[in-house]
């Protein structure tokens, strides 16, 4: 069973930027999708991108397209999102999620569609 864990969240002001990560030590993330998600208390779990197996396809949220780009180096076995022009409305607990089932070339925002989750890395943008 995967064990998927999150680093690089942090404090940061407003227009900063963050790379935030997502391994495995154990699996090799190369036969997932995976998703990146964010949660501030009281609200949804917010799909904010993700990415196909083969990092062929890619999809964002509207709220972060163009300042957030997802990738993935399956030779470190890593997905990263880079965080750029952050707002303060970007603070969150930023997940990192597996998805056994999609297609190839495929990827899904949806958090009923992920199969293993993260424990989360906070971001806060503030001044």
């Amino acid at each position: 069973q995967l064990e998927v864990v999150e680093s690089g969240g942090g404090l940061v002001q407003p227009g900063g930027s963050l790379r935030l990560s997502c391994t495995d030590s154990r699996f090799t993330l190369a036969h997932y999708a995976i998703g990146w998600f964010r949660q501030v208390p009281g609200k949804e779990r917010e799909g904010v991108s993700c990415i196909s197996r083969d990092g062929g396809s890619t999809d964002y949220a509207a709220s972060v397209k163009g300042r957030f780009t997802i990738s993935r180096d399956n030779a470190k076995n890593t997905v990263y999102l880079q965080v750029d022009s952050l707002k303060p409305e970007d603070t969150a607990v930023y997940y990192c999620a597996a998805d056994n089932t999609a297609f190839q070339g495929l990827c899904s925002m949806n958090s009923r569609d992920m199969d293993y989750w993260g424990k989360g890395t906070l971001v806060t943008v503030s001044s």
